[in-house]
């Protein structure tokens, strides 16, 4: 994997992590590092929520969660992209923090990334963990493994090389992660705290239900549950969280909160009203009095699956999704395309937008389950989409938009989106670089 890189790159990455290991050494930071198919990002969020209330923490910002990005986060720099004169602006900011002492993080919160075999390895063998998490493994990001078991194999590493003084949190609903808990695998040497639904959570939700205010989706005011750890049960209250699936997150940050002393109501009272980042599962006011759930940073089979969930739970009119290509699935492709179609029609919405020619798959489903072709619409691009959507959007409709990043879905919401003038705040990919970038079709 390494060796695939260009000899300036190679050369870059290696300085960078002399230069990351050096200010670890000098100020040795607790470090919690965050892994999965999905849900890195808004655990990461969720955790950095958490601990902020007690301590001084640095999390991954952007998308600084490779070989390049972490020992940035670590030295507290930006990207020096393609200039000479930025990355002599990093040496110089790493060289001011090497020499003068400054109030550097107590915990650093990493999000660990791993696109292909032998990432995870590389992160790990120069950062060291006190808290590795792993939130979901999955058909995300599979193209460069065999299968979803070599995902498995790779993500594992983060808590398998904890030491015995270290914590894993880890997602028990997931199959794959749930493995790692069993006294067969005998790799973990450290302590574990599972999290999830079933019964057999350590960290275990119940009694979820939607609060709302009024009688539709814009009167939904997020979600309540309650919170089970240790013979203990709290009442939670997220107040801008709306699908839940994202109570995982949420789980995850509380064991991480416990281990560094923070009890379930503080934890609690820290999360009532955290926000997930824009492109996540975010609802926003439509045109034509409608809302939409604004889910387009990426997709994948897991995320987009619980996204049509929430969909089918919140109440509505009429429910509408808008889907795109979802990339990097290898042989999995079609099948977990054909999956979409199914369980669009398991929710019983109303109106389906394939965009892309892998979402058409999605479509076909939908009409083996004698769903109406005429509420099926196919797309080539989200310019298009949008435009449709626009045209056919009434009063009370709840949209749902998701996609992988390279289908550009934020350009669909931006064409219904109530108050255009808003979107540079509320929308992902919003900065003068992204928006030059025309769509291409993957």
């Amino acid at each position: 994997m390494i060796n695939e890189k260009p000899k300036k790159i190679l050369i870059l990455q290696k300085i960078l992590r002399i230069a990351a290991v050096l200010v670890l050494k000098k100020y040795n930071p607790k470090i919690i590092s965050i892994t999965g198919s999905v849900g890195k990002t808004s655990t990461k969020e969720a955790v950095a929520t958490v601990l902020a209330s007690k301590f001084r923490v640095r999390r991954t910002e952007k998308n600084y969660n490779n070989e390049i990005g972490l020992p940035l986060t670590i030295i507290g720099a930006s990207s020096g992209n393609h200039s000479l004169f930025g990355w002599l602006k990093v040496f110089l900011q790493w060289l001011w923090i090497m020499i003068l002492p400054i109030e550097y993080p107590e915990i650093l919160i990493l999000e660990m990334g791993a696109d292909r075999p032998g990432d995870i390895q590389y992160l790990t063998s120069f950062i060291n963990s006190s808290v590795g998490v792993i939130t979901d493994i999955s058909y995300s990001h599979v193209e460069f493994f065999k299968n979803v078991e070599g995902v498995a194999k790779e993500k594992s590493i983060l808590v398998k090389k904890l030491e015995e003084r270290g914590l894993a949190v880890i997602n028990v609903d997931n199959p794959y992660v749930a493995k790692l808990n069993q006294p067969a695998d005998g790799q973990i040497k450290c302590k574990v705290v599972s999290f999830g639904f079933s019964q057999v959570a350590d960290m275990r939700a119940t009694d979820v239900s939607f609060s709302y205010v009024g009688s539709d989706a814009c009167d939904l005011n997020g979600l309540s549950f309650k919170l089970n750890y240790k013979g203990t049960t709290i009442p939670m209250r997220l107040n801008n969280v709306l699908a839940k699936h994202q109570i995982y997150a949420v789980l995850a940050a509380v064991a991480v909160g416990d281990e560094f002393g923070i009890n379930l109501v503080e934890a609690g009272a820290a999360l009532e009203n955290f926000s997930l980042p824009v492109g996540r599962m975010n609802l926003l006011c439509g045109i034509k009095n409608t809302h939409i759930i604004d889910d387009t940073y990426n997709s994948s089979p897991t995320s987009a699956g619980a996204a049509l969930e929430s969909l089918g739970e919140i109440k509505a009119k009429r429910k509408i999704a808008v889907l795109g290509d979802m990339l990097e699935l290898g042989q999995e492709e079609e099948l977990q395309h054909k999956a979409m179609g199914k369980k669009f029609a398991e929710i019983r919405g109303d109106i389906f937008f394939a965009v892309g020619d892998r979402m058409k798959k999605a479509g076909e489903e939908l009409v083996k389950n004698n769903f109406p072709e005429k509420d099926i619409f196919y797309f080539e691009n989200p310019n298009e989409a949008g435009r449709k959507l626009q045209e056919i959007m009434r009063e009370g409709d709840l949209i749902l938009v998701k996609g992988s990043q390279g289908m550009r879905m934020e350009k669909i919401v931006e064409e219904v989106v109530a108050n255009p003038l808003e979107t540079e705040n509320i929308l992902c990919r919003q900065t003068e670089r992204w928006r030059e970038i025309p769509f291409t079709k993957p």
